[in-house]
């Protein structure tokens, strides 16, 4: 199950993404925003991260007009690995390298058919492991060590 959301600047690309979902027979559940009124980003951001951090979901895909917004959300919560892709090929790395887990689209930076081939990328490639694993194991241990700090 992939969980799906933008805000209005990424309404359009999402329609588009979940279109392409849906033609690969992948289930997937829209959180929002449905229309094109003006909304904050953090607010569907952290549904989708919420959702993965807590294993609801096994991926997610956030879009708003640049990404970087939603980018900063989602890596807010624990074990979420949120990767803002611009290509093919970081879109292609942010899967095979750092397992990301949600992947994060510009809606006004991204064509749509540029957008549908970045995604079919990360949905097919498997991550690599072994070396890249390790470092995710970092990750890993540094979210653990701030959250006893309080951070």
């Amino acid at each position: 199950m992939i969980v799906i959301a933008s805000d209005h600047g990424g309404l359009e690309l999402k329609e588009e993404i979940k279109g392409l979902l849906l033609e690969r027979g992948i289930a997937c559940q829209d959180l929002g925003t449905c229309s094109g009124d003006s909304v904050d980003y953090p607010d569907f951001g952290q549904l989708v991260a919420r959702r993965v951090s807590a294993g609801g979901a096994e991926r997610g895909i956030l879009i708003c007009g640049t990404g970087i917004g939603m980018s900063i959300v989602a890596n807010k919560f624990p074990g979420v690995r949120a990767a803002l892709a611009t290509d093919v090929f970081m879109a292609t790395m942010a899967k095979e390298h750092n397992n990301a887990n949600i992947l994060v689209l510009g809606g006004r930076v991204l064509e749509s058919a540029k957008a549908r081939e970045m995604v079919a990328a990360w949905l097919e490639t498997e991550f690599a492991g072994g070396r890249h694993q390790s470092r995710l194991d970092k990750i890993a241990a540094l979210e653990r060590e701030l959250k006893l700090q309080g951070s």
